[in-house]
């Protein structure tokens, strides 16, 4: 009996990481407003490690911490380096290709200390490689991030403020 259990261990190891990691798995997580088209199949999936970037900025008469600009490394499943992701919002893949999206949807994160969910459009793209079909981005299973709560008023206009985050980056691309 031990025997089978530990015959069988590594091959539910490996299932239960599989589906842990599948992007087809986090894709059917994110909520129906974050969904991609029906025309559109997953492409790929790679995990972000970085900076939101804020700076402190007068806006109607007040101050507030507004978004400047992601900073991330990008990797793939195994843990090897991918790509960054940065300002426009864009993503680089390390084979050249380049998307550029917009956001045109979003739903609260699941953890409340941390950045929304997304789901973006690419609007532009370059070069051949891996991201050249992309057409829709989810960002989903984000942890930090956030904006700070407090220290944005005029003594501190200018100043920038990187809030840690992670994000698991989800590509999708025509049928």
């Amino acid at each position: 009996m031990h025997k089978a259990i530990r015959a069988l261990a590594p091959a539910s190891l490996a299932l239960a990481a599989a589906l842990l990691f599948s992007p087809a798995a986090s894709a059917q997580q994110a909520p129906k407003e974050l969904q991609p088209s029906a025309n559109e199949q997953l492409l790929l999936r790679v995990h972000a490690k970085g900076d939101q970037i804020y700076i402190c900025k007068l806006d109607g008469g007040q101050f507030s911490w507004t978004l400047k600009a992601p900073e991330a490394q990008l990797f793939d499943q195994n843990g090897k380096p991918f790509g960054k992701h940065f300002a426009g919002p864009s993503w680089e893949a390390d084979d050249g290709s380049r998307v550029t999206g917009k956001a045109v949807a979003n739903a609260l994160s699941p953890d409340a200390n941390s950045i929304p969910w997304l789901l973006v459009t690419v609007v532009s793209r370059n070069g051949d490689g891996v991201l050249a079909h992309a057409t829709s981005i989810q960002r989903v299973n984000t942890k930090g991030g956030k904006a700070p709560a407090s220290g944005c008023d005029a003594a501190h206009a200018g100043q920038e403020s990187r809030a840690p985050y992670t994000a698991d980056y989800v590509f999708f691309a025509p049928k």
